[in-house]
């Protein structure tokens, strides 16, 4: 997987985002955030009562009129937006930076069209239109995205997904699609575009990682409109604080009712929430995979089962000779030889792990020493592949029922013992190739699935969270049990095919569970796009891209694993900072309100259990707590709350135990503490 190129901090990001949080000052803008614009529109009163302390004339009483105060409270009010436009700027500039980075792939690039009459002319890549057929040569930038619809090259997709190695793009197949911004390394690809203008891939993930097409997903959206709710509610409360006050023979100035209000609607996750969701979507991309919307990363972290294919997902992708088995009394030795000589010139990977295998067991040959030896290469026809020497001799290896054809034409014998020793391959979940010397066959080549490593303790993990894993596979029931056992997996589908991936999504859905599964097929796109979480490979086809709600750069299914884990992260980093925000809240009426109304209700004296210098003193120690936890609490926003796999209980208890606690002690030491350097510094009383 590619390493992110944009710090996490740059000093870039920082001077950014400096600038950016007074440009959100703007109150278009900070309407769409109700905490932080009722905080903004308290900033704007007490600073006009900064220049006119009797703006009110004179209504709240002789409390107010102090300019001094007002221009405090005006100064910590500032500053508190200020550091929550900081946060969302902070977010945001990491995607812009990215965003920067990958506009730089994308330059006044010509093309060669293809005419009507089969010829070719050369036209600026943005004159191109879905459907245009072009051509493109080894050396050259691919301009727009496509499907290559003739020929094969190797392509250098670094500038999309940082990898270095390239990859094979060809036409017919799952492996056709290309991306604009990318370069062809060899050969000539013949490519229809699949994009217009604007809406290539390139530029919906220009889009995405700045932050340009977010929208706040279900559960922001819910928070918000309690953090509204909440809001009006404090505001109501406040609203009736100076009647009461008046009523029993006291006062309260206008910047001590904002400064309570301040303190008690739930500012710290106000000013938070959207960077929360903008980090999150952040991590994925870091991890090279591009999430069309907020929604899909959301998703992944509830999502309730995993469904994954097997090959290339849970296996490495190809079987590897594990075992020589002789059969017919024939030895080890002389299977080994004839196994190897016969895949001596077999360049798949099952006949490069048969040779490796040999030498395993001290056999190997020099290939210049048959460079006349015929190459029979496997063919879909015969499933049989191998070599005929210049003496006549004929070897092959493939499939036990091709082999016993082979031997029926050639009047050889099937020994006793074959059988047998295939049911036990079967049983193991493993392939068998039959190993054949001009009539007699020596024994059978054991190809097994090898499970990549770890994937036990991934599934293992995933269980721990709750979710189940389905691996699906085209072998049969027997190879597929096994498999499944050595994994880990949940359940398992043998022999599957498109609908039975559909069929198990909508039977899960059904039972109100979310699912997630990977594909690179267009056989994969309806099930792609009934998922509740779709990651599609961007080597797979368009229909795939297209179908998926997130699109994995780097083409591992296993990604899938990582990005649930990055959603239950984002849902675990906001719902711990919204404990934090709470229970911080919690801890603040009892240092603001006691003394607000302890000189005219003395016995709320007894609330004043942090025994602040004063009422001046408590109001503005809250509110600069207030103001000072958001700056605080960007690093974990932006990092997230490590997540660990555990139940949905143990998890809840951790939180409220770290976050619940901690949000009601941390106010109680942090006001104490800019309690004390208020009086030392004579500004108690101010």
């Amino acid at each position: 997987m590619a390493k992110p190129v944009v710090q996490t901090m740059s000093s870039a990001i920082l001077q950014r985002a400096v600038i950016d949080s007074f440009t959100k000052l703007n109150p278009q803008t900070m309407v769409k955030n109700p905490v932080m614009f009722v905080v903004e529109v308290g900033f704007v009163i007490t600073l006009l009562l900064s220049f006119d302390p009797n703006l009110f004339g004179g209504h709240f009483g002789p409390g107010s009129g102090e300019r001094a105060f007002d221009i405090v409270v005006t100064v910590i009010l500032l500053v508190t937006i200020l550091f929550a436009n900081f946060a969302e700027a902070i977010a945001e500039g990491r995607g812009k930076a990215q965003a920067e980075s990958l506009r730089k792939t994308k330059t006044d690039l010509m093309a060669n069209r293809r005419r009507e009459d089969g010829g070719y002319e050369s036209i600026p890549a943005t004159s191109l239109r879905k459907g245009d057929v072009l051509r493109v040569v080894a050396g050259e930038l691919i301009p727009v995205d496509g499907e290559v619809i003739a020929g094969l090259g190797s392509v250098d997709e670094s500038a999309i997904t940082g990898e270095s190695a390239p990859v094979i793009r060809g036409s017919g197949g799952d492996f056709s699609s290309v991306t604009g911004g990318t370069k062809l390394l060899s050969d000539e690809l013949i490519i229809r575009v699949t994009a217009n203008p604007g809406e290539s891939f390139l530029d919906k993930m220009i889009g995405l990682v700045e932050g340009a097409s977010r929208q706040k997903t279900p559960n922001e959206l819910a928070l918000s409109v309690l953090l509204a709710g909440l809001t009006l509610i404090f505001l109501i409360v406040v609203d009736t604080l100076e009647p009461m006050a008046h009523y029993v023979g006291g006062n309260i100035d206008v910047a001590t009712l904002i400064a309570l209000l301040v303190c008690l609607i739930p500012t710290t996750i106000g000013a938070l929430l959207s960077a929360i969701g903008i980090a999150g979507m952040d991590r994925v991309i870091r991890f090279n995979v591009i999430a069309k919307s907020g929604k899909a990363v959301e998703a992944a972290g509830d999502v309730n089962t995993l469904i994954l294919d097997k090959t290339g997902t849970i296996t490495i992708g190809n079987r590897l000779a594990s075992e020589f088995l002789p059969v017919g009394g024939q030895s080890l030795q002389e299977l080994v030889e004839v196994a190897v000589l016969s895949s001596l010139f077999d360049e798949t990977p099952e006949g490069r792990s048969v040779v490796d295998l040999g030498k395993e067991k001290g056999v190997s040959f020099v290939r210049e020493q048959y460079s006349e030896a015929e190459n029979i290469e496997f063919s879909a026809d015969t499933r049989m592949s191998g070599l005929n020497l210049p003496d006549g001799t004929e070897l092959r290896k493939g499939a036990v029922d091709a082999i016993r054809n082979y031997l029926r034409n050639t009047g050889g014998k099937v020994p006793d013992d074959l059988e047998s020793q295939t049911e036990y391959i079967a049983r193991e979940g493993g392939t068998p190739l039959a190993v054949v010397k001009d009539t007699k066959i020596y024994g059978l080549i054991y190809l097994k699935d090898i499970v990549k490593p770890g994937m036990r303790q991934r599934f293992e993990e995933l269980r721990k969270m709750g979710i189940k894993t389905v691996m699906c596979t085209g072998d049969n029931p027997l190879t597929a049990a096994t498999i499944a056992k050595e994994a880990g997996v949940d359940d398992f589908i043998a022999e599957a095919k498109p609908e039975d991936k559909m069929r198990l999504i909508r039977e899960e859905q059904t039972q109100g569970k979310l699912v997630a599964m990977s594909g690179d097929g267009t056989n994969d796109a309806p099930a792609l796009a009934q998922a509740d979480v779709g990651l599609a490979m961007n080597s797979g086809t368009p229909a795939a891209k297209e179908a998926g709600n997130m699109v994995d750069l780097d083409s591992d299914p296993t990604k899938l694993i990582e990005v649930v884990s990055i959603g239950k992260q984002l849902l675990i980093t906001r719902g711990a900072i919204t404990t934090f925000s709470i229970a911080n809240d919690v801890a603040k009426y009892f240092a603001i309100i006691p003394a607000m109304f302890i000189l005219m209700i003395p016995q709320l004296q007894a609330l004043n259990i942090m025994h602040l210098t004063s009422p001046r003193s408590a109001i503005l120690s809250a509110l600069i707590f207030n103001a000072v936890i958001i700056p605080l609490l960007i690093p974990l926003a932006m990092k997230g709350v490590k997540y660990r796999p555990m139940s949905a209980t143990a998890m809840l208890i951790r939180n409220l135990v770290m976050y619940g606690l901690g949000g009601i002690v941390a106010p109680f030491i942090g006001i104490k503490l800019i309690d004390l350097i208020l009086t030392a510094l004579g500004w108690a009383n101010i």
